[in-house]
């Protein structure tokens, strides 16, 4: 696997493909008719691995959401000239100078709020935790408030880089509004006009400066430390007395209320010879933005826990129903981009019946991973945990598999001659060629003659474990259509 360390593209500037197969690939591409440019950015978007993330951040009604709205370049963000509009996290893909990054608007920070105003908060707290950068925006009409003075003292315990941002700057009469902001002491003020966009240009080359090229790799063997496995579950499935069946030892605290966790608790354990991290989570109640107080921040948590894990090993306690809860983790684990394990927890208390229904649940219930591991476990007696470590290992490997360009194509020309898409207006699109831009997890683009329907990539992603395995982990597939000739000019 050491060949697919830098395979995230963060240091190949063709994603996972070396300069021969890519060579070769674009020689293809130019025969089928594709553009080069519009093939080298397919590769590049599927290959790049995650992009930088830029959060913006700031007290109400500053104007952070116009601000967002100018850099992205469309009107997406929901502005409205009171305060607390925006409430949840939202992200967004932006590009400046030719590079690419994500920007995430949040709500309106302030201090020693309660109810929804903490929750939205939170919501920018984990912003700048996620973030590789932060623009800070402040109303230069009103100039540095408590409430800015308590989010420099925030931003600077996370110690991301920070653009600083003196927004409403509409003229030269505000330029002095704007250079009194150097008391906050973040640096150079910027003087922007996010409404008539003034000054965002400067602003952009700024955030450049303070954005890595790619964000740091946050996990995996390029840094040479043990595998993260992230252990997720609603309350009280047992997360913590797995953990400590696990490590051998009481490591965490367990009791049979439910919520008994509250941060992730970071665990070094050595298991078949191999030392793991585990990091024991907080139960996810119900959706974020219905939760209050510390289990809101809990819920906040252990997202982050997740993005910063290889693997997701979901707990579902094998003694009730298949819950939504339980489906909405796993959806999250899944969108992370993480291998999954699923571990069936309290396998000891079943009866026969209740297998014979949790059989048919999982069939029913969780058909969209059937692809992942699943263990069959009981935290309190130990039962069938020897087989959690190669239920991860599996996961890992196809979470790190890499299908050659010409094997790839192979394969889906065998694909396209024994299964071509249905035929559609009187047309048949087909799969021309693709490649495996990228690992962790595996994503694929296809070069096609058209619009591939989302019921043909199903059929792709299957036949694509069928033939080179990829368990435990999703795959991406993204498709473009060739342009018709005629249409470039």
């Amino acid at each position: 696997m050491n060949d697919q360390i830098h395979s995230d593209g963060s240091d190949h500037e063709h994603g996972a493909l070396g300069d021969a197969e890519y060579a070769e690939f674009m020689e293809l591409a130019a025969q089928e008719g594709f553009d080069v440019e519009d093939v080298e950015g397919a590769i590049d978007e599927a290959g790049h691995g995650p992009l930088p993330v830029l959060a913006v951040v700031g007290r109400p009604n500053v104007g952070k959401s116009t601000l967002v709205n100018r850099i992205i370049g469309r009107r997406e963000a929901v502005v409205e000239d009171k305060p607390g509009v925006t409430r949840d996290r939202v992200t967004y893909e932006a590009e400046w100078a030719g590079c690419r990054f994500k920007v995430v608007d949040t709500g309106g920070w302030e201090q020693d709020v309660l109810g929804i105003d903490a929750s939205v908060a939170a919501q920018a707290e984990y912003a700048i935790e996620a973030a590789d950068a932060v623009v800070f925006v402040v109303d230069s009409t009103v100039g540095a408030t408590d409430t800015d003075e308590a989010v420099v003292k925030l931003l600077r315990r996370a110690g991301k880089p920070v653009v600083l941002c003196a927004n409403k700057v509409d003229g030269q009469s505000g330029e002095a509004d704007a250079t009194a902001l150097w008391s906050l002491g973040l640096g150079e003020p910027h003087p922007v006009s996010s409404l008539h966009g003034r000054g965002t240009g400067d602003l952009l080359d700024a955030v450049l400066e303070a954005l890595p090229e790619a964000p740091a790799q946050r996990f995996g063997t390029a840094l040479g430390g043990p595998r993260r496995i992230a252990l997720i579950g609603r309350p009280n499935v047992g997360k913590s007395s797995l953990l400590n069946k696990v490590a051998n030892e009481d490591r965490v605290v367990v009791n049979e209320m439910a919520g008994t966790t509250r941060d992730p608790v970071d665990e070094l354990i050595q298991l078949g010879g191999i030392t793991w991290k585990f990091i024991d989570t907080a139960g996810i109640r119900r959706r974020v933005h219905l939760q209050e107080g510390a289990d809101y921040y809990a819920s906040l948590r252990t997202a982050a826990a997740v993005e910063k894990a290889e693997v997701a090993v979901v707990l579902i306690d094998a003694s009730e129903s298949i819950s939504v809860q339980d489906q909405r983790i796993i959806t999250m684990a899944v969108e992370a981009g993480r291998a999954l394990v699923v571990a069936y927890n309290k396998w000891d208390t079943l009866d026969e019946e209740r297998r014979y229904y949790l059989e048919r649940e999982i069939e029913t219930e969780l058909a969209q991973i059937a692809w992942a591991p699943r263990v069959n476990v009981s935290a309190l007696t130990g039962r069938h945990m020897e087989k959690l470590v190669p239920a991860i290992e599996t996961a890992i490997e196809g979470w790190e598999t890499r299908i050659p360009t010409g094997r790839l194509n192979a394969f889906l020309g065998e694909i396209v001659a024994s299964h071509p898409h249905p035929v559609r207006g009187g047309k048949q699109p087909r799969i021309l060629f693709g490649t495996q831009a990228g690992t962790k997890p595996p994503r694929f683009v296809l070069f096609s003659s058209g619009f591939l329907e989302h019921g043909y990539r199903r059929f792709v992603e299957r036949r694509l474990r069928e033939e080179f395995g990829f368990e435990g982990t999703p795959i991406h597939i993204s498709v473009r259509v060739r342009e018709k000739r005629g249409r470039k000019k």
